[in-house]
């Protein structure tokens, strides 16, 4: 058992298949796990961080920290569910929301790491939430799948047959060449 291998049976998920159902790394995964859970409690300390500016009568910053706080724990929630074995229902959530794909993870996760930043431009509110987001962007780069092989990418750059990879297209099927027309006419 390689030391990949290892680390893999290490981090699954209590019941979880095996077998790969789709053909992510399993670094990728593992990177967008880590990358929320360690987002998810950065993003609840500096919102605690945001709510303390109540003292300096920021409102907005304070409604950013009590979003960012709640963005921060849904986060825990889902990637990191033995953090929080205290509720009874978050380990049917964090299955649930595995169950589904992974676009919709990347969605959430970039949606709910915005208004906070929008509400308190601080660096508290973009570094907190910027790990929530940079989580989504794992995610979303996960839904997109495997890039092609060296071989089928150079016969797809390759193959003319597709109109738009022809190199004999125009953009204007009746563009004409340009050419000098003769000097306006003064006398009108």
């Amino acid at each position: 058992m390689s030391f990949g291998e290892k680390i893999a049976s290490i981090m699954e998920r209590p019941g979880q298949d095996s077998v790969a159902k789709d053909d992510t790394p399993w670094w990728m995964k593992y990177a967008g796990r880590g990358l929320g859970t360690v987002g998810g409690f950065i993003a609840i300390f500096l919102g605690v961080w945001n709510c303390a500016t109540i003292l300096l009568a920021s409102i907005m910053c304070f409604l950013s920290g009590i979003w960012q706080m709640v963005a921060g724990f849904i986060v825990l929630m889902i990637e990191a569910p033995c953090c929080c074995l205290f509720i009874d229902f978050v380990q049917n959530l964090s299955d649930m929301v595995e169950n589904k794909p992974y676009w919709n993870k990347a969605a959430v996760y970039c949606i709910i790491a915005l208004p906070p930043i929008f509400l308190c431009p601080g660096i508290s509110s973009i570094f907190g939430c910027g790990l929530i987001f940079a989580t989504g962007v794992i995610y979303g780069l996960m839904s997109i799948g495997r890039k092609a092989s060296w071989g089928e990418m150079r016969s797809a750059a390759v193959e003319t047959s597709a109109p738009s990879s022809s190199m004999q297209s125009t953009l204007v099927e009746n563009a004409q060449s340009m050419g000098f027309s003769s000097k306006p006419d003064s006398n009108v």
